[in-house]
């Protein structure tokens, strides 16, 4: 990768999910402006705060697709990540950007 680009593996969401009410939403429903999780695969040079092996918050839209040995990643800018997940922090929520 180069320059502040990082190349991240989408967390496939193939499942129903249950509303806190418990209304179940089927896997078709596509919804709105909904971020999701993946993994850095590969950071460029100048990305500052993401490693490979993080697990990531973005938007998937707007993203660059890119397949590679039959597997589908999305390559975009550190700037368009909202969050990078950590395992376990003293304090906050576990989230930092």
């Amino acid at each position: 990768m180069l320059h502040d680009r990082v190349m991240v593996k989408v967390e496939q969401d193939t499942e129903e999910r249950r509303s806190t009410a418990g209304i179940v939403i089927p896997a078709t429903v596509k919804m709105a402006n909904r971020l999701v999780w993946g993994e850095v695969c590969g950071a460029g040079a100048n990305a500052r705060a993401v490693k490979v092996g993080d697990k990531v918050l973005f938007n998937p839209e707007d993203q660059y697709e890119v397949e590679v040995h039959g597997q589908t990643y999305l390559v975009m800018r550190e700037r368009d990540l909202h969050a990078i997940a950590t395992p376990q922090t003293d304090n906050g929520t576990g989230l930092y950007l």
